[in-house]
């Protein structure tokens, strides 16, 4: 990991990992990072952490909003949570309004578990994400740097989350990943989870609520193709509006339409 700031916070007021196999809380996990999101209300994400993608250009996937760098889009709350918000409202040529932040070249993280405490937004044409690139992306390019998306939710099915990789040979509609529906019914938008991925050279595996949810190796990818998460990846937050992913908003979509960040941990193998 290359932080060039980073917050260390007690692990005891953590709870700690778990083993990917057994299911059982692990012992050897240190917390080496986080971003607990404590700024006075109405300030922007720490920008020693996290930078704004800016551009309404649809961000290869035909997206109709316009990321913004202004605390209308992203802001602190005052009570301990950094709030994405969607907007519908014209802005420089896009019909809505939203955030992309990014941890690049800032903190970049693994071997490490990755989680976070997110209230998702729902609605039709809404695509909230927590997920990550490989550092290299500047000079490699997608998808040879590798993405690990640790969550995905289509708005118009709140009770599904989607967690996927995409690499070179297996991107875009191709990529390797699984659902998971709501177990006992209701939505994963009605209140915090926890979302989680463990990044091994040889192995991943995503976590929800300290659930395991879905485990991916280089025999799970299409054969001929490379394994590309044995590097260090940076973080990723956004609410996109519309693409390729989603349909677009009705009128029945609620705006602002919010998703709700606690926190963001990373933890690395002790020893």
């Amino acid at each position: 990991m290359r932080p060039n700031l980073f917050l260390l916070v007690l692990l005891a007021a953590c709870a700690p990992p778990m083993d990917a196999d057994t299911g059982r809380v692990e012992t050897g996990w240190q917390l080496t990072w986080s971003d607990e999101f404590d700024g006075a209300a109405g300030t922007p994400p720490d920008p020693a952490t996290w930078n704004h993608d800016v551009g309404g250009d649809g961000w290869g996937n035909n997206q109709l909003e316009h990321n913004t760098d202004r605390t209308d889009n992203a802001f602190h709350d005052g009570e301990g949570h950094l709030v994405i918000r969607a907007l519908r409202e014209d802005f420089e040529g896009n019909a809505y309004t939203s955030a992309r932040i990014t941890t690049m070249d800032k903190v970049e993280v693994g071997p490490a578990r990755i989680e976070a405490r997110i209230k998702l937004p729902s609605g039709e044409g809404l695509w909230p994400a927590f997920w990550m690139l490989g550092e290299d992306f500047d000079t490699v390019g997608w998808p040879t740097c590798g993405e690990i998306d640790i969550l995905e939710l289509r708005g118009s099915q709140p009770d599904t989350v989607i967690t996927t990789v995409h690499g070179p040979g297996y991107n875009g509609g191709e990529g390797v990943g699984t659902e998971t529906e709501r177990r006992g019914g209701g939505d994963w938008t009605d209140d915090f989870h926890v979302f989680a991925v463990d990044i091994d050279p040889d192995h991943l595996v995503w976590w929800i609520d300290d659930q395991r949810v879905h485990t991916v190796r280089p025999g799970d990818l299409p054969g001929g193709t490379s394994w590309a998460f044995d590097r260090a990846f940076f973080l990723i937050l956004n609410v996109a509006v519309g693409g390729n992913f989603v349909d677009a908003p009705t009128e029945d979509t609620t705006f602002p339409a919010d998703m709700v960040v606690d926190w963001v941990r990373v933890y690395e193998r002790g020893g």
